[in-house]
């Protein structure tokens, strides 16, 4: 049993099976008489008592200690010092339910492996808060403590993610995940999607730590383009080419819902031609065969007898040939003349809205062409932070929201894990 218990300077007094499948292991840590802290007498033994905490499994079973504490206190009355109990970091820090060793193995099993807090305290028999708490606590002194986590970070990216509908009209809670683009790392998470929070992570960062940020990689958001012009203006920014499409895509549903609205007085219907033909037009049109080719321009000639569908679908398509173009300053040119014949009023009214997009985000646009720096790692790492969230079945806490994710996503460095201990 001795070696089962495996801690140093303990003394197994007894072993209990209280219940079938339930081990409990009564041991008592070997204390020399401390001395006072204020008058350095040498302590009595007031008196000691039982504090149960929670180990690994062992033999199939769960596993209690039951340490017998001493308590400690000054031979002389006058002192005031009152009474105190050794703490024993390597057993267990103080205030927490778990053993040491049995907090660690939650926080990595957790952190690492995205198991459930329930599945895991299923396997410690013991609650899922007394699991969920050691997970933080370990969690939060392991990222502290992994100062070289963070490197130097050459693109950075932003995007934003739902990690809580909160109260009886399911208000949207926000969080925004800070990326390294050029290595995929998760460098951290605030609370909402406005520049306030990533602004003031960022000016917390070392000065030599930001100056190095060559990229600022963003979607079309307005708050994210304000943070990087306040917090980063040495850096270029970069608008990521897919929701740049994504926003030529968008107006051209708009214009088609426009259309068959105006045409039929209703919304699409299976039978309607724009409704038929609605994922053609968002088709690369280089993925469509001939056949498919031949049923888009019939269904556009039934549907939309002035055009303005057809000429959406040809700017979203002159969109999408911008990132085909190699040279920076070819595509600056393009850009600028496509921008400003989609702003003709020739052209319905979404594409010359289209135009206006692009002339607010020119700049952008085209700095892809020299970074080729995309929200892509950052899409990724949403996809882990929403792993994360299903296996937790949701969050109501920020603060755990983000820990869980930094520990799956952020790549700490797990050694440091057996060399540290919460406060």
């Amino acid at each position: 049993m001795r070696v089962v218990v495996g801690l140093p300077d303990v003394d197994v007094i007894g072993v209990d099976d209280p219940v079938a499948g339930r081990l409990v292991v009564v041991i008592k840590p070997r204390e020399p008489r401390p001395p006072c802290g204020r008058c350095q007498s040498s302590a009595w033994v007031k008196d000691r008592r039982a504090v149960d905490l929670v180990d690994l499994p062992a033999f199939d079973q769960t596993v209690t200690l039951r340490v017998i504490r001493t308590r400690w206190r000054c031979p002389k009355r006058r002192c005031g010092v009152g009474t105190w109990t050794v703490e024993r970091p390597e057993l267990a820090p103080a205030g927490h339910r778990l053993t040491t060793r049995a907090g660690r193995w939650a926080c990595e099993q957790v952190g690492r492996y995205a198991r459930s807090v329930a599945e895991v305290a299923a396997a410690l028999g013991c609650d899922w808060h007394t699991v969920n708490d050691a997970v933080v606590a370990y969690g939060e002194a392991l990222l502290d403590a992994d100062e070289d986590r963070i490197g130097i970070v050459r693109a950075l990216s932003v995007d934003e993610t739902l990690f809580w509908r909160e109260g009886p009209w399911r208000i949207q809670r926000w969080s925004t995940q800070l990326v390294d683009a050029r290595h995929g790392q998760l460098l951290d998470i605030v609370e909402g999607r406005d520049a306030a929070a990533p602004a003031a992570w960022l000016a917390a960062r070392d000065p030599e730590w930001l100056a190095r940020i060559q990229w600022g990689v963003l979607d079309l958001s307005g708050p994210y383009r304000a943070m990087f012009d306040t917090m980063l203006p040495d850096a270029e920014q970069v608008a990521d080419p897919f929701h740049v499409v994504k926003v030529a895509n968008a107006r051209l549903v708009e214009c088609r819902r426009r259309i068959q609205n105006e045409t039929l007085g209703h919304r699409g219907r299976k039978t309607d031609p724009l409704y038929r033909c609605r994922r053609l037009l968002l088709a690369a049109q280089e993925r469509l065969d001939e056949r498919g080719d031949t049923k888009l321009t019939g269904l556009l000639r039934a549907g939309d007898p002035r055009g303005e569908v057809a000429y959406a679908w040809h700017a979203k398509e002159a969109v999408r040939f911008l990132y085909d173009i190699p040279n920076p300053e070819f595509a600056g040119r393009y850009l600028d003349e496509l921008a400003a014949d989609l702003q003709d009023h020739e052209f319905p009214p979404e594409a010359r809205a289209l135009g206006r997009i692009l002339t607010r985000w020119r700049d952008q646009i085209v700095a892809w062409h020299r970074a080729r720096a995309t929200n892509g790692p950052a899409e990724a790492i949403n996809n882990l932070v929403k792993r994360v969230k299903r296996g937790a079945f949701g969050f109501r806490r920020f603060r755990h929201h983000r820990i869980r994710s930094l520990l799956y996503a952020g790549r700490p460095n797990w050694r440091l894990l057996a060399t540290i201990t919460p406060r």
